[in-house]
């Protein structure tokens, strides 16, 4: 039994040690500035209730797991996000990942194929193949999958304005591999929210882009109903600099948008939400963190169940895929990265993922060389099948200041979404969101520099080390490579035919037809996706970002 007399004697000692050695900090914060105490008992979880408000994993609200078993049955996807130069190189990563028991492929996509440009566009160059890897037509989407079966491994792109397009090339590669679509699993990031708010990889204005989406929700729930339609991308937001509460707040309202978007479109909200993922962060507040996910998690399941009426208990289910924070890696002493991204991991295991993604030790000097990529993949099979963690369902559960931080999270992350419904919801909310996530990227920085905040390596524990060897160089003729295969394209393709689909595209934009079945078509074709994107160009025009301060 609970005995508050005897709490009220601990106070008084406490006080007293306190008077004699005071403690490190006059007050302990979590990065979002939540306080915590020096002890967490039952007077602090008092108004919790554990049917409503815990419940039981698989079971609404979904605090403790969106599985009954969670990983006793299947462990989370381990995936490593990769991508760099042309296709044939990141093919070869993709397949080395494999061999060393990977079980999900992550894209990464060079900045021109993010914005809609082929790689021979003025403005790709300098940057072709640097950030990710090129693809510019059904060629390149066929060479990065050769000899990958995509009706075996799940793939993730993070792709988001022109999300649409490399839908229909992997749908492609896809049939060409005699693999129907109905087969394939993954995810599409398809998040463009948050490329107004934190990001900046847009193309055409909001509504268009938002049109998009809805003809992807739809296409999908017909023909690729084990496809995730959608990541929405917290994580994006936590690296631009918001704190853990604005992340879930931030990401969450994107997601009512979306809702409202393809309820809007005439979608049963039971038809596409079961489809419709998450993206996170995992910071460095360890236990921060993990109550930020359980949190996620049930403040989604009320939103669905109260305010969209969803029935389907995989609607209310908020399933997420994680990544460690790139934001936290430091170019000082890159091998401590190693540390940081093994707790970042274990913060996200604990919270419930369901798929993740760990950063390598020297992303912040390079692309990850080979030899970081499988340290980083190492990280996750140690924590999976060597440390025990995996054992039980939410063992941090119950955890009288787990229990408290869940609770204070989802209340302030509600508190921001009721703002921007008051707003008119996330995208008429952008600026305020941008102007939300500013100061606390300033404050965080802030801290830094005045010591408040240790960085090992930068503001304490210094070291005058040699500068690291061995990092990834992407090929600066790759640029020039991918033109030559452009070309070479062009002058072999039916060209009259690709020019009638792409009209058929032009005139199908300007009305309510779903795009899907004519992007897919045009892909087959050989169209590329700076065609397509050019075409979408001149219905819709451009996206001018508003400069925010």
């Amino acid at each position: 039994m609970f005995d508050k007399d005897l709490l009220q004697k601990y106070n008084e000692k406490l006080d007293k040690l306190k008077s004699k050695r005071p403690e490190r900090h006059p007050q302990f914060v979590t990065d979002s500035g939540i306080e915590v105490d020096t002890l967490y008992t039952p007077e602090d979880i008092e108004r919790l209730s554990y049917e409503n408000d815990l419940g039981y994993p698989g079971s609404f609200p979904y605090t403790r797991g969106v599985q009954p078993n969670m990983y006793r049955g299947r462990y989370w996807t381990m995936r490593q996000y990769a991508g760099f130069g042309t296709a044939e190189e990141t093919n070869k990563r993709f397949r080395y990942l494999l061999e060393q028991g990977q079980t999900g492929l992550s894209v990464a996509f060079d900045l021109p194929t993010q914005i809609g440009y082929d790689s021979d566009h003025q403005l790709s160059m300098g940057e072709v193949g640097k950030v990710g890897v090129a693809i510019d037509s059904l060629l390149d989407m066929e060479t990065l999958f050769d000899q990958i079966p995509l009706d075996k491994v799940s793939t993730s792109m993070t792709i988001n304005s022109p999300a649409a397009i490399l839908l229909a090339m992997y749908i492609a590669v896809a049939e060409k591999q005699g693999v129907k679509a109905g087969q394939l699993k993954g995810t599409i990031q398809n998040d463009i929210l948050k490329e107004y708010i934190a990001r900046g990889t847009y193309i055409f204005p909001p509504d268009h882009s938002m049109r998009l989406i809805t003809d992807i929700f739809e296409y999908c729930a017909k023909e690729v109903p084990s496809w995730n339609t959608i990541s929405i991308s917290g994580y994006h937001i936590r690296e631009a600099g918001s704190t853990a509460v604005q992340e879930v707040a931030f990401t969450l309202a994107d997601g009512v948008a979306y809702v409202q978007a393809a309820i809007k479109a005439g979608l049963d909200v039971d038809a596409f939400a079961p489809r419709l993922s998450f993206f996170f962060n995992a910071h460095l507040n360890f236990f921060e963190e993990v109550a930020k996910f359980r949190a996620a998690r049930r403040l989604w399941a009320r939103v669905m169940k109260e305010r969209f009426g969803a029935k389907e208990p995989k609607s209310l289910m908020l399933r997420f895929h994680t990544q460690t924070a790139g934001c936290t890696l430091t170019a000082q002493q890159p091998d401590v990265n190693i540390m940081r991204v093994a707790f970042q991991a274990l913060s996200a295991v604990l919270g419930g993922t369901q798929s993740l993604h760990t950063n390598s030790r020297d992303e912040a000097l390079a692309l990850p060389s080979e030899n970081s990529v499988l340290i980083a993949l190492r990280t996750q099979q140690v924590i999976g099948y060597e440390i025990g963690v995996a054992d039980t369902v939410d063992p941090l559960g119950g955890s009288y200041f787990i229990e408290k931080l869940t609770d204070e999270i989802e209340k302030k992350a509600m508190d921001y979404i009721n703002k921007i419904d008051d707003i008119g919801g996330a995208p008429k909310a952008i600026d305020f969101m941008q102007k939300e996530i500013q100061k606390s990227a300033y404050r965080y920085q802030q801290d830094i520099e005045s010591g408040n905040k240790v960085v090992i390596g930068v503001n304490k524990f210094q070291l005058d080390t040699e500068k690291p060897k061995d990092l990834l160089k992407v090929d600066p003729e790759v640029g020039k490579r991918q033109e030559a295969k452009l070309a070479k394209l062009k002058s072999e393709r039916d060209n009259e035919k690709v020019q009638s689909l792409l009209n058929q595209i032009k005139q199908a934009a300007q009305t309510s037809e779903n795009l899907m079945p004519y992007f897919i078509e045009a892909v087959k074709s050989y169209a590329t996706l700076g065609e397509i994107c050019g075409v979408l160009r001149e219905v819709y025009g451009e996206y001018q970002q508003q400069i925010v301060f």
